[in-house]
């Protein structure tokens, strides 16, 4: 199997990046580095004639795609669109898939000296990776489902739902139908972007309310899947056994919560109320059919699509659009008492 750049990465202790200028000269690397990147390049006889400079001299004609996490299913309909959508623009598509926990801007570095994109959009994000590297990639960028507005690079766009707004609303909803204690299912915060900004929003509804959240009691985070949202819900309940309505952050870990509710012999929603986010098919399905807030897949795929191409086109700056969210009522959450009594 043949050696990558990602190899030499790894074996020599530098990042993609650094290693992509030794192999490109770049005189902005120490020698230290450059010593220890080399050592490991001659030991693997490897050449980069058909990597970095003779793909240089390539006029490339490809999009990537870089998705954060394999078993989302709010990406696989909109990586499916965005395929779609950008062969109908007459350019190549290459997807790329990582764990969730992985760096997708060390990825995008390797892509950009691998392949060469004219542009690049991004599913799943973490804001420090961005920071950190983000400015080792020179061609236009999209940040999909996620924005970019803090991160202030002139190639980074971004197309995505109000997620504070949205997770307020979520909370609201449970609030206005009588709830009072309430646990959150949500991602590592030190980890997820979409963690922190749907949890900002979650603590705005809980102040503008005059409710009290306890983060060590009512909060647990978790990776967004089935299996974790499962999990999650489980040490929840452990440490708190009055909640009346819980928000996941994503509908997997939904779909899991209803599961463990379930098996501890309770109900959904005479027991427990849940309100998922995403919107994907599978709720529709449920039963009970999950409430959830609803993003609109397919908008933000075609915007996406064509915040880069004008960006690739000419167009000069960052462009950041929000797209509007839907709440689905669903048949998860309970009112816990009349209209009348409000």
């Amino acid at each position: 199997m043949p050696v990558t750049i990602k190899d030499i990465a790894r074996e020599s202790g530098y990042a993609v990046g650094t290693v992509s200028r030794v192999l490109n000269n770049h005189p902005d690397v120490s020698e230290t580095a450059r010593k220890k990147i080399m050592e490991v390049v001659n030991k693997y006889n490897f050449r980069i004639n058909n990597n970095a400079k003779h793909l240089k001299q390539h006029i490339s004609n490809a999009v990537a795609v870089v998705v954060k996490g394999s078993q989302n299913m709010l990406f696989a309909p909109i990586v499916e669109q965005l395929q779609s959508g950008i062969r109908q623009k007459g350019y190549d598509c290459l997807i790329y898939y990582i764990n969730e926990n992985e760096n997708e801007v060390e990825q995008a570095v390797q892509v950009c000296v691998e392949r060469r994109p004219v542009g690049i959009l991004f599913l799943g994000s973490n804001h420090r990776y961005f920071r950190q590297q983000f400015d080792q990639i020179k061609v236009p960028c999209v940040m999909v489902t996620n924005s970019a507005l803090r991160l202030s690079f002139d190639n980074l766009s971004s197309v995505s739902t109000d997620d504070a707004a949205a997770a307020k609303a979520a909370i609201q909803h449970l609030i206005d139908a009588g709830h009072r204690k309430i646990g959150i299912l949500g991602g590592y915060l030190e980890k997820s972007r979409a963690a922190i900004t749907r949890f900002e929003g979650c603590k705005e509804a809980f102040k503008e309310n005059n409710l009290e959240f306890d983060f060590n009691t009512d909060y647990q985070g978790a990776l967004f899947s089935v299996t974790r949202g499962y999990e999650a819900m489980n040490r929840l309940l452990d440490r708190d056994t009055r909640l009346t309505a819980v928000f996941a952050m994503s509908d997997v870990m939904a779909i899991g919560a209803v599961r463990a509710i379930t098996d501890r012999g309770l109900k959904v929603p005479q027991d427990i109320s849940v309100i998922g986010f995403d919107g994907i098919e599978m709720i529709d399905y449920l039963v009970p059919k999950l409430a959830t807030i609803r993003q609109n897949r397919e908008e933000i795929a075609r915007q996406s699509i064509e915040v880069l191409m004008q960006a690739i086109h000419g167009s000069a700056g960052a462009v950041h659009r929000v797209v509007p969210f839907e709440i689905i009522t669903g048949e998860s959450t309970k009112r816990l008492y009349s209209e009348e009594n409000k």
